[in-house]
């Protein structure tokens, strides 16, 4: 007696989960990009790089989009009045933000990656 077996092809999968998954690695990036934009943009402000320059400038530009307004270092969560306030606000906001950016992406692509 001969059996003969089928062998289903391993690349085949579902459509839909594949589709998530590079929904997913595509929302990591962004997170990443957030999360890093954030915290590069506090560090400059900390060191007071050059204002000029132009990848400083694009960081601080992607810093302030990805703020979204509540993590922003002229009116975010937490306002310093010390001295050197401007340099305390971006660090404390931005860094707040990059972790926030980190974990709510983390939450996020855990749910949309099956």
């Amino acid at each position: 007696m001969v059996t003969e077996t089928t062998s289903k092809s391993t690349t085949s999968t579902d459509p839909v989960a594949e589709a998530r998954v590079i929904i997913a690695r595509v929302l990591a990036v962004i997170v990443a990009i957030a999360a890093l934009a954030l915290a590069v943009g506090a560090i400059l402000v900390l060191l007071k790089a050059n204002g000029d320059n132009p990848l400083v400038k694009l960081d601080m530009h992607l810093a302030d989009f990805f703020d979204i307004g509540i993590f922003s270092r002229t009116n975010g969560i937490k306002q310093f009045s010390q001295p050197h306030a401007d340099i305390k606000d971006a660090v404390f906001n931005w860094g707040l933000g990059a972790i926030v950016w980190l974990i709510v992406g983390r939450i996020v692509v855990r749910i949309v990656k099956p």
